[in-house]
Parts: structure tokens; sequence; C-alpha cells
């Protein structure tokens, strides 16, 4: 059956959203596959209440208030800071109401768990009769595969959605950079420090009571993975530079900064996927007009980092412990349920 006429508008208003930056590989979800939060929110309660108290719920009134937001866009020419493409990936969640793509709310459940349109009901399906505590494995099994190919990015997925994280945290717009005087993203941005503080929303082994910590295998293995999109991403950077400014230096540096941090993970907790990364560097060089080198060298870090995350579970990496941020190092308070009486 074709498409509905209403489906067709909100498809080609996504993509116009999209592309409207001249960017490629976006972190904001297509406006025509979102939701909303409030629809995850009917059963991911908690989840949404810690969303609630982070910069990334509070970029959607704040961000383009402030001092620094509005020299950025006078300097690039933006009038309109919620309706400008460069702003709209990372600091916004886009949905289509009424036929047009409009700004809903800050960074979503949907930035790093994918447009949900096409998965939600999948996900929410714990066939006839049954609940989510009732259902049968089998089910369950088919259910998340469904939804997986639906585009949901579950947690387990490490890889997948940790790159939503580097996608924004590592600038992709050069002129960004060299002419609006942003940031070239977090640049003290590493993935243990950063999910387990204010972001962290792991309330689904207690069904909503605790925001548990991840366990000591699971630190290790974001701390891995993370380490390795660090520098999928910043040679990407490198590669896409055009001049030697501020964007190409940073990233330059940031390269050999990751690098030497991978070797110490390879000296402390030895893996073929971190060895396959640095090889992967071997003979590579930093320099402007180097694209297609260096993006080949990024394509190799990208495929050992997934062979890592299906390959570690990090249970016998204990060796990187040492590295690992400690807990009063991770970024912001991380929100916790208040207890109530029964």
């Amino acid at each position: 059956m074709p498409p509905s006429r209403s489906i067709r508008i909100a498809s080609s208003l996504g993509i116009a959203w999209l592309l409207s930056g001249g960017l490629t590989g976006l972190a904001s979800p297509d406006p025509a596959t979102v939701r909303g939060p409030e629809s995850c929110g009917e059963c991911h309660k908690q989840e949404v209440e810690a969303w609630k108290a982070t910069r990334h719920f509070s970029t959607f009134n704040d961000m383009h208030r402030t001092d620094a937001a509005r020299q950025i866009a006078e300097k690039l020419g933006i009038r309109r800071i919620k309706s400008e493409s460069l702003c709209l990936e990372c600091h916004y969640t886009g949905k289509v109401i009424d036929g047009s793509a409009q700004v809903i709310t800050g960074i979503s459940c949907e930035s790093c768990h994918g447009g949900a349109q096409g998965w939600m009901d999948v996900h929410n399906d714990y066939g006839k009769g049954f609940t989510k505590e009732t259902e049968a494995a089998d089910h369950r099994d088919r259910r998340r595969a469904l939804a997986a190919q639906a585009g949901m990015l579950y947690p387990a997925d490490v890889y997948a959605v940790a790159q939503n994280c580097f996608q924004c945290h590592i600038v992709k717009d050069e002129k960004l950079v060299n002419v609006g005087g942003h940031a070239t993203g977090s640049e003290e941005f590493e993935l243990v420090a950063y999910s387990q503080g204010e972001v962290r929303h792991n309330f689904h082994a207690s069904a909503g009571k605790i925001n548990a910590e991840a366990s000591p295998a699971r630190l290790r293995q974001l701390f891995i993975i993370g380490t390795l999109l660090d520098l999928e991403y910043s040679l990407r950077a490198v590669a896409r530079a055009t001049e030697r400014a501020a964007y190409a230096v940073t990233f330059a540096k940031r390269v050999k900064t990751v690098q030497a941090r991978l070797a110490r993970i390879e000296e402390l907790a030895p893996t073929n996927e971190v060895q396959q990364a640095l090889a992967a560097l071997a003979g590579v060089a930093l320099k402007l007009n180097n694209g297609e080198e260096l993006s080949a060298a990024a394509d190799k870090v990208k495929a050992a980092a997934q062979a890592f995350a299906s390959a570690h579970d990090g249970s016998a990496l204990a060796g990187v412990d040492p590295l690992l941020p400690k807990p009063g190092n991770h970024r912001g308070p991380t929100f916790q349920p208040v207890a109530t009486a029964n």
C-alpha cells in the first residue's frame, strides 16, 4: 500500500530539515519520525523525570537566550536560532505538526534512541492478553528484534547509541568553529563521565525505583568504546578540515591525545580490536587535504569499535579500572526518584 499523502508530506519536510545545513549523519532525528517525549513517558515515567533535570532538557528554553549563542548566531548571520539548521542539529528535537516541522523540545529520548514513529508500537506490543511482566520470552526477543529493525537503538547496542553522543559532542561543521567561534564540541567529553552523571536513567531493573549505577564491567566497556569513538570522530573532523585554523588544529591535537589514551588501554587490557584501531593510524598524516586517507583510517577504527562492542562486555578488562573517571568526576548530579510512602 502506498504511503498516505500526510506521511509523504511529513517525510519531505523532515528531509528538508536535515539537509538544509548541508551536513550528513545528523544527530537530530527526522521530525517526520518523532513522536515526542510524552509518548515515551507513558511507560518510562522516571526516565523522563530524570531527563527533565538535565541540560539536554533545559536547552529548549535556555540555550538561545545565552550571550554565547547570540554572538555565534550574529557571526554566522543566523537570525532565529530555533529555526536554523546548524543549531537544530544538536540542540533541539523537531516534530511534524499540522504538516510542518516544528521544534518541540531540547535533546530528547529520540535523539539517542531513534525517531520512534516506526518502532514504538512494536516496542509496546507484549502480545494479545499479555503485559510486560507476563510476556513470553520468545515474543520478547522477536519484539525487540523487530523494533531494532525499525530503527530503535537499544542501550545494549553500545556503539550505535554512543555514536549519537559524538555526533554532537564532536562538532562537524568547520565554519561553525572558525567563523562563529563555537567550541569544537565538548573538549573534555568522555563517555563514562558524561553518561554516568546527570544523563543517567537506569531504572529498568528496579521498575522505576532506583537510578542504578552501571556495573564495573559496563563502565569498562563504555570507556573503551567511547575512546574508540572519540578517535574515529576526531579523525573524521581532521579529514573534513579545509584550512589551518582552530578546527583543524584542535582536532589534530585531539587525535594525538586520544591515540595516547588508547595505547595506554592496550597496555593495561590488550584486545585485538584496540590493536587494530591503533594499527589503522600507522603512517597516516594529520594534515589538510588528506581526507581520503584520514577517512579510511576512521572507517577502520569504526569497524574495530563495532567488533569490540560485540566481543567484549568488559568483565575481563579490569586492567583499565585505574583509567576510569571516579564518580566525583561524573558530569552533574545524578537524578534519583523521591521515595513515596505506601
